[in-house]
């Protein structure tokens, strides 16, 4: 798998990860709408981890600058 996240992207999808799940833990959103948004924002975490997100992949994107590639 080739790098495709920049930090700017990783900040962002971790900042959404945390918003969701503290929206999650304090009954702003529950039932299947809060499990659907809670497993994106693991999907999100995994992928911040892993430097590589599927669908930039398959659309061709990077966020990556020259010098994060390294």
């Amino acid at each position: 798998m080739k790098k495709n996240i920049g930090t700017i992207d990783k900040v962002i999808r971790l900042l959404i990860a945390v918003v969701v799940v503290i929206l999650y833990f304090t009954h702003v959103i529950s039932g299947t709408l809060g499990i659907i948004l809670l497993i994106v924002a693991g999907v999100f975490v995994l992928t911040t981890l892993i430097n590589f997100c599927p669908i930039w992949g398959i659309l061709g994107i990077s966020t990556l600058k020259k010098e994060e590639t390294k």
